[in-house]
């Protein structure tokens, strides 16, 4: 079942026990108002991570992180202590205050700079190219579950700007440089680039590109 998140973190919660294998993982959470309502098998993101509960007791869950899982986020380097960010899924009824997040990371990039200015803080993250390649000014990205919007990108990086409310609600401004997040590219944009990858494909097949169509005036 696919479930939809908004970005717009609800709580954090504290790593309260990590235990990993070679090819598998588990995480116990502390948490409070992500825990109203939710019953086994529900979705819950942590750090943008889509993980289902297989376990609830007191104020804490549990979830298994598979391997993949492990790899291409940060949640194989929890430690005992660390805080996340948590949310729900969507409800069919609730207001979408983000934007539309799938909960499956897209890979991670590193914090390569924290700049204050006034009120607001710059961070700076270098992200590899296939995630580059879809991010755009003014557009989505989701770093640790968070919704933000893009400031600015250049070759290798791009900048979102935090307010006070955004720092003190989630993880984001409590991490330094160096530090690694998760990161999740806006889903309307990968299907786009998808579809516009398919049709590129196609062309090719026939022997019809836009070269080609260029050189015959068209």
């Amino acid at each position: 079942m696919n479930v939809l998140f908004t970005g717009i973190i609800e709580e954090l919660g504290k790593v309260k026990q990590v235990v990993s294998g070679d090819a598998w993982g588990q995480i116990e959470i502390t948490g409070e108002k992500v825990l109203e309502g939710t019953r086994l098998g529900d979705s819950i993101a942590v750090n943008g991570v889509c993980l289902t509960v297989t376990r609830i007791q007191g104020k804490s869950f549990t979830a298994d992180v598979m391997a993949e899982t492990m790899r291409r986020s940060n949640l194989g380097s929890l430690k005992l202590g660390d805080m996340v960010n948590l949310e729900r899924a969507m409800a069919a009824d609730g207001r979408f205050g983000g934007h539309m997040v799938s909960g499956h990371i897209d890979g991670t990039g590193v914090i390569c700079k924290m700049n204050q200015e006034g009120n607001a803080v710059w961070v700076t993250v270098d992200a590899p190219e296939d995630i580059m390649r879809l991010i755009v000014e003014k557009g989505s990205i989701a770093i640790d579950g968070i919704s933000l919007t893009v400031a600015k990108e250049a070759a290798g990086a791009f900048q979102v700007s935090i307010i006070p409310h955004t720092g003190e609600e989630t993880t984001l401004l409590k991490k330094k440089a160096g530090d690694v997040v998760n990161l999740e590219n806006d889903i309307v944009g990968k299907y786009v680039d998808k579809l516009i990858r398919n049709e590129q494909e196609e062309e090719k097949s026939q022997g019809l590109t836009l070269d080609f169509l260029k050189q015959h005036g068209f």
